[in-house]
């Protein structure tokens, strides 16, 4: 199995174990949260300049997957079910701020779901605004943080 397929594996199976509380098994919500989670998109993203893809691996085993853009926008981040409550997401998270942070963003941005929204705000994340409707779930909470300043380089 190639990376690309390694990680869409594990960003679906982290949607449909542990994301319930937001798709609610509902079929068609699950399809169209799941239907840009290919092997080719994972492709593109590994791909992208301006995309920091990022996997948090134990051995062989693939735990996590995160992607941050250069402005600061955190697209992806999702752990596997089996590494849930492990630290490894908090470890990922800031794992992506210092991405962002050595590409020159001030603030890290996301949209949350229902299941992170507590974790993003014991991390730091503020909400920007009321919820909204993504692909049918409940809510969706846009988010935000301002970066610290990282260490001088010299």
């Amino acid at each position: 199995m190639s990376d690309a397929e390694t990680i869409c594996a594990l960003l679906r199976r982290s949607i449909i174990e542990l994301c319930v509380a937001d798709h609610r098994d509902d079929p068609a919500i699950l399809d169209a949260w799941l239907a840009n989670k290919i092997p080719d998109n994972v492709r593109r993203w590994i791909e992208r300049p301006d995309n920091n893809l990022l996997v948090a691996a134990e051995g062989d085993d693939i735990l996590a997957v995160g992607c941050v853009t250069d402005s600061g926008e955190i697209t992806l981040n999702y752990v596997s079910p089996e590494a849930r409550f492990r630290g490894v997401s908090k470890a990922m998270l800031a794992a992506l701020e210092a991405a962002a942070r050595e590409r020159g963003a001030e603030s890290c941005a996301l949209v949350s779901t229902e299941t992170a929204r507590r974790f993003y705000a014991s991390a730091g994340y503020l909400e920007q605004g009321p919820p909204e409707r993504r692909l049918g779930s409940k809510s969706s909470y846009p988010m935000a943080k301002r970066l610290a300043a990282g260490p001088e380089k010299g």
